[in-house]
């Protein structure tokens, strides 16, 4: 059974950071693109950054420069490292992983979706 545990959401003051990781297991991912999208309440899921098998990046361009996605193969983990956050970040943030090699916004486009790990970001 595949799941995806995502783990380090919180409350923080705005300007400050947080680092999600995702933990996956069941199979492994290594030739999977990896993704994290969030839901702010009465708001659609959007994406927010996607990491290829060859580690190539892609954000969104209300994260760019304040975001950066990794991933450890060896631990089957993605990463999001979030600085400078602003009270609009606020929202559930979901880890998923592709279909593909590489990914992209598209939600359709990820099989295998976390529970979500709460991000709160105070004034």
């Amino acid at each position: 059974q595949v799941q995806l545990v995502e783990s380090g959401g919180g409350l923080v003051q705005a300007g400050g950071s947080l680092r999600l990781s995702c933990a996956a297991s069941g199979r492994t991912f290594g030739s999977n693109a990896m993704g994290w999208f969030r839901q702010a309440p009465g708001k659609e899921r959007e994406f927010v950054a996607t990491i290829s098998w060859k580690y190539t990046t892609y954000y969104a361009d209300s994260v760019k420069g304040r975001v950066t996605i990794s991933r450890d193969n060896a631990k089957n983990t993605v990463y999001l490292q979030m600085n400078s956050l602003k009270p609009e970040d606020t929202a559930v943030y979901y880890c998923a992983a592709s279909n593909f090699a590489v990914g992209n916004a598209d939600r359709g486009s990820y099989a295998y979706w976390g529970q979500g790990t709460q991000v709160t970001v105070s004034s």
